[in-house]
């Protein structure tokens, strides 16, 4: 039993120390958007309606430099492994124009056609008008938390993971007393609603960037980042990048879209379901975290153990790392079903929108055995390996030919209820299993990204 897993203490130290680190950034994040569901929840339904419209906007643009920084971390990674931290500037230095032109592309759409932009997703007037609101403050942070995204990921691809959380501490804090003093109008200022909460999100994101910059200039040794190094690069990394970073930049932007075009089909089921759709999505977001952290280390690790060639440890990594997988979704559906009512007790909503969130919460506790599982084997061990390519093609296929057309005929042509619609529209998180299983034990997902090495192993 002990020949075909990994459980040496160093070993299992180092996974636990990523997975919490990376799990307590994606919680601090999220924590940031709980914020700002509760207090526009208690301060108005249309304007939480209106705001989570929002933010799947923010998530397309979040999935879209995650893909570009996802680049970064898999080839840094295996450099890391060779003990070879020489290109990884370059690399980061091509990454970040890649997501300034990303992040500026939609900041100009969304400034110039919001009502368009958030039409698409609802057909309910009073909800598109308190999200224009939003929206026409939120775009100016795009570039900003693209920027500060790409310097984080570059860091996270030599496991420097502490800044992360540190960024997102103090980004939180920020944020809900800002809220606090924007949205109701305490301590003298203007009660300013939905508006006052984007304000207070595009000061955290400044903040944010501050952080990182002082940390990269005043006490970051091993990259040794500066602004000289990060413009003149040596161009002809950007091969070397495209060819690893553009399956994963095109993998993240059709999910960010498929996202979008799912919130959509709920947000024409009426305002109680997008409610319920935003309340749910962000309890799961939550509770799932240490799934999230665990792929994300994995993925650091894997690209390691990649670039070092060790072929035998790295089997033995990949089994221990489906136990641990499948035990964290376990836990994570059970804490979801639990925590249902306790959580819906601090919501101000309609009778309507309650029932639903309870039903979606109870459908995201069983798909989440499923996302913890293949979402990890994919975006964690497989891309890890340096096989950017097979998670584009399978989300291709299972969203855009399964998942979409199955819960549009659900909603628009057999008028199911919308807890059926949801429940479609995350049944990905199961039957993907399939595919990742078979791909993960034929180990052709193996493949070295770096300069001087062969392509597979």
């Amino acid at each position: 039993m002990r020949g075909r897993f990994l459980w040496e203490r160093p070993f299992l130290r180092t996974v636990t120390m990523l997975t919490l680190s990376l799990a307590l950034q994606n919680l601090l994040t999220y924590s940031i958007n709980l914020a700002d569901n509760l207090m526009l929840g208690a301060y108005s339904e249309t304007a939480l309606s209106g705001s989570a419209l929002c933010n799947q906007i923010q998530f397309l643009l979040q999935m879209l430099v995650s893909g570009v920084g996802e680049g970064v971390v898999v080839i840094g990674a295996q450099y890391w492994g060779r003990g070879d931290l020489r290109p990884i500037p370059d690399i980061i230095g091509v990454a970040l124009r890649f997501a300034v032109a990303v992040s500026g592309g939609l900041f100009l759409i969304v400034l110039c056609f919001p009502a368009g932009v958030l039409s698409l997703l609802t057909s309910d007037a009073a909800v598109i008008a308190e999200g224009v609101k939003y929206l026409r403050i939120i775009c100016f942070t795009y570039v900003i938390f693209a920027v500060t995204n790409m310097l984080v990921a570059s860091l996270r691809s030599i496991a420097i993971v502490r800044l992360g959380y540190i960024i997102s501490a103090s980004t939180l804090c920020i944020n809900i007393c800002l809220n606090y003093c924007l949205i109701y109008g305490h301590f003298g200022f203007p009660r300013m609603g939905i508006e006052g909460a984007a304000i207070a999100t595009l000061v955290s994101r400044c903040v944010e960037l501050g952080i990182v910059v002082w940390f990269l200039k005043f006490r970051e040794t091993k990259l040794r980042l500066t602004l000289r190094r990060l413009i003149r690069i040596d161009r002809s990394f950007l091969r070397d990048y495209v060819k690893v970073s553009l399956p994963v930049l095109l993998s993240q932007a059709q999910w960010g879209l498929a996202q979008m075009v799912q919130t959509g089909i709920l947000g024409h089921l009426g305002a109680a379901a997008i409610a319920a759709n935003s309340i749910a999505t962000i309890v799961f977001q939550i509770i799932s975290v240490v799934a999230y952290g665990a792929a994300g280390a994995t993925g650091i690790l894997t690209g390691r153990a990649v670039g070092e060639g060790d072929m035998a440890r790295l089997h033995r990594m990949v089994n221990t790392f489906q136990v641990l997988f499948l035990g964290i979704g376990i836990v994570t559906g059970t804490l979801i079903f639990l925590a249902r009512a306790p959580i819906l007790r601090l919501y101000n909503i309609s009778p309507e929108s309650h029932a639903l969130a309870m039903q979606f919460m109870a459908v995201l506790a069983v798909t989440s055995v499923g996302t913890s599982y293949q979402m990890a084997c994919d975006t964690g061990v497989i891309r890890g390996g340096g096989d950017t390519k097979f998670s584009m093609y399978m989300n291709f296929v299972s969203m855009w030919f399964m998942l979409v057309p199955a819960a549009a005929l659900c909603a628009f042509v057999f008028r199911f209820p919308p807890v059926v619609v949801f429940a479609c529209l995350k049944s990905d998180q199961i039957y993907k299993a399939v595919p990742v299983v078979i791909r993960l034990w034929s180990y052709r997902w193996v493949k070295k990204v770096t300069r001087g090495a062969e392509e597979s192993v």
